[in-house]
């Protein structure tokens, strides 16, 4: 899977100068000489591995000196107490980097980890995982790539990527006396012919709006999986059908049962809960005394 370097190395410099904009007067203050050090990066929980390629970029921004000595790779699934990353270097170094790479590795893997259970919740049933574009501003490219780590699929990653057609874009059409059909014919007729129409639908007779629109997707929004059933009858293998909105781990597989193609989660970027990783510095011991510059 191609990892989106250069949005990490973008991402990474710009935390970087937010965290450092009055450099790190602690460490400083206490160590004003190199002092060598091995780092640890930990997994406290069973998790799917995103964001080591953003820690060991925000390692080598901070000091190109500082050593990988061995780590996992994105998109492994690890138990919890196994080490994920070790490196050798200035401690002083790997403190400077520590909140940020935490930051980037913590964030993704908990995307890529949630990703993760909704794909084994869904297991069995042709039903495919999507995301959204309900992202960080900024980390859209990253975001996306945790997901797909985590076994999901990335829905739109900008508003030239599909035709969807909410519910607010149907308020103004309405406004002008165009209902859902109507605004399906102008897409057709005059948006790029490569992309699919996707309606959304919060009710079935926008259902049968939908249908007679003929949108290739018919997206059913804030559905239960028993309105799902009915709307899926409705449909009749006219339409592919997503359904967003109110998804859990808890009702991700009746809505699968129900016999959609697609569920959008937006969850799964923006409230999955950081993975719980941490750190771990100690002095490298040279002839059994830690070693410690003087200033």
């Amino acid at each position: 899977m191609a990892t989106p370097s250069q949005h990490i190395r973008e991402a990474v410099l710009r935390a970087l100068q937010e965290d450092l904009a009055g450099g790190d007067v602690t460490t400083e203050a206490l160590f004003p000489a190199p002092i060598r050090a091995r780092g640890v990066i930990i997994a406290h929980q069973d998790v799917v591995l995103a964001g080591i390629a953003a820690a060991r970029e925000t390692f080598a921004q901070v000091d190109t000196g500082l050593r990988i000595v061995r780590t996992l790779r994105d998109g492994e699934a690890v138990t919890a107490g196994r080490q994920v990353l070790v490196l050798e270097g200035d401690g002083r170094s790997m403190l400077r980097a520590e909140r940020v790479a935490l930051n980037f590795l913590q964030h993704l893997s908990g995307i890529a980890t949630l990703t993760a259970k909704f794909c084994a919740t869904v297991r069995g049933y042709p039903t495919v995982i999507l995301d959204t574009r309900k992202t960080l501003p900024g980390l859209r490219a990253l975001e996306k790539w945790a997901v797909r780590l985590g076994g999901g699929r990335n829905h739109r990653h900008s508003l030239g990527d599909g035709i969807l057609i909410k519910d607010n874009h149907l308020a103004l059409c309405r406004a002008h006396g165009l209902g859902l059909p109507d605004a399906c014919r102008l897409a057709r007729e005059r948006g790029p012919h490569r992309l699919r129409i996707i309606a959304e639908a919060k009710t079935l007779q926008e259902v049968k709006e939908a249908l007679r629109g003929q949108a290739d997707v018919i997206l059913l929004d804030n559905m239960t999986p028993e309105l799902v059933r009915h709307a899926v009858s409705l449909i009749k293998g006219l339409a592919l059908v997503e359904v967003s909105g109110g998804i859990s781990l808890a009702n991700a597989r009746d809505m699968a049962a129900a016999g959609v193609h697609f569920l959008s989660i937006g969850s799964l970027t923006h409230s999955a809960p950081a993975a719980d990783l941490s750190l771990d510095v100690q002095p490298v011991r040279s002839g059994g005394r830690r070693s410690m510059a003087k200033g």
